[in-house]
């Protein structure tokens, strides 16, 4: 377990780093309004991935990690196609909105509609990777990814418009995602993506409107505080994001391998859950803790040379957003063990009881005291929420010891 954990954490280093090294490299080069723009591409971006996952991977993970691996491949293919297909047909979507509408917002959503196939194979071979317990191989292709970025974002820079360095982080990710087909020795076949949400309707649809719900929300918090605020807002806030980056890779690579872990405890030793989602989300919830005070001592030099003019309002929401990273840590060690019950109605209901917090608490923070107010609205939503999870996870457990899932026969 250490082992995949490790692999997790080391992948997801790999892909923070590089989202990292976008969003700095974007925020130097274009300033705080285009940056703004890209930070709503960007978020478009994580709801589209979110309903992917949902559709796709994370039944995969549930159902389909620590299998044979004949079965292992025949569900890679399919999912993998069903990833594709997403990205397609919303890819689709976002060029023709991008299209109408033009100005400076309209050709960031264009050049993501583009880019969305390949960013979403990218991330449906990281997680089958997992899957299968083979997180090294995750790894060696977001390394893969990164090193196809730097030429990528050489070239944007001298373009110099966020189209640019939305197009260079699409077309590194394609490179990763086409080496993931020879990692694999897997094609996708985008025609059993029907056969692949028949076979998994029951966790899918319930998972996307779960998954959606997180990320949509992030998104009608960004459109919102733009409208509200003005679009440096959004800058600011993805700016304190990015200053949290290195916690979030280990909150995001711990993610990747989390479900998977707990659905194994779940089938040798079920008594074992419970604590095992209590250490996994308190460590979570230390470690943001310990993170944002050690940002707290950066001095304003630093932090403006890594952010340049971002920094002056970024640095002021350190405090509140690692509140809200640590209450979403802690609500993700019970997260992971609804999703390894499979308790899916429970799950959804959490979240969107989250989402709608969160939602609720960063526009209501906006409108009474701007951007700082948003982030302490998002911090006192996320504490709340984890609560809310924990009691769910411990309803969970007890139907669980009442009446035990019979073991799942996949296709």
């Amino acid at each position: 377990m250490l082992g995949r954990l490790s692999w997790g954490l080391a992948d997801q280093a790999a892909s923070s780093m590089t989202n990292f090294a976008v969003g700095i490299y974007v925020a130097r080069s274009l300033g705080l309004a285009a940056f703004g723009v890209f930070s709503l591409a960007w978020v478009t971006y994580g709801v589209v991935l979110s309903v992917s996952r949902g559709l796709a991977t994370d039944p995969l993970v549930v159902r389909f990690s620590g299998v044979p691996d004949a079965s292992w491949r025949g569900a890679v293919a399919r999912s993998s196609g069903a990833a594709l297909g997403v990205g397609g047909v919303i890819g689709v979507a976002c060029l023709v909105a991008g299209l109408a509408l033009g100005g400076s917002v309209g050709p960031a959503f264009a050049a993501l509609g583009v880019m969305l196939p390949g960013l979403l194979l990218q991330d449906a071979w990281r997680y089958s990777f997992f899957a299968a317990g083979n997180g090294r191989k995750a790894f060696v292709n977001d390394l893969v990814w990164g090193a196809a970025l730097v030429p990528a974002m050489v070239i944007a820079a001298r373009v110099d418009t966020v189209a640019a360095f939305v197009l260079a982080w699409g077309a590194s990710a394609a490179v990763a995602a086409l080496y993931g087909c020879l990692q694999s020795r897997v094609r996708p076949r985008p025609t059993g993506a029907r056969e692949w949400l028949r076979a998994h309707h029951d966790l899918g649809y319930r998972y996307v409107a779960e998954n959606v719900s997180t990320s949509g929300a992030s998104q009608l918090r960004a459109y919102g505080l733009g409208a509200i605020v003005g679009v440096g807002a959004v800058g600011a806030i993805r700016g304190a994001e990015l200053l949290l980056g290195p916690f979030l890779a280990v909150l995001m690579g711990l993610s990747l391998v989390t479900v998977a872990e707990a659905a194994r405890v779940l089938r040798q030793a079920p008594h074992r859950l419970g604590p095992f989602c209590l250490v996994l989300g308190g460590a979570q919830a230390v470690a943001a803790l310990l993170w944002g005070a050690a940002l707290l001592l950066v001095p304003d030099r630093a932090g403006a040379f890594v952010l340049g003019d971002v920094w002056s309002t970024a640095s002021e929401l350190i405090v509140p957003a690692t509140l809200g990273v640590a209450g979403a840590g802690l609500g993700t060690g019970a997260a992971a063990g609804l999703r390894a019950l499979a308790a899916a109605r429970r799950s959804l209901r959490g979240q969107l009881f989250a989402s709608a917090c969160y939602v609720g608490g960063g526009l209501g923070g906006a409108a009474v005291a701007g951007t700082v107010g948003s982030a302490w609205g998002v911090a006192a939503a996320t504490l709340g929420a984890s609560a809310v999870w924990w009691l769910h996870l411990r309803a969970a457990l007890r139907e669980h010891h009442q009446n035990p899932l019979p073991e799942v026969r996949t296709p």
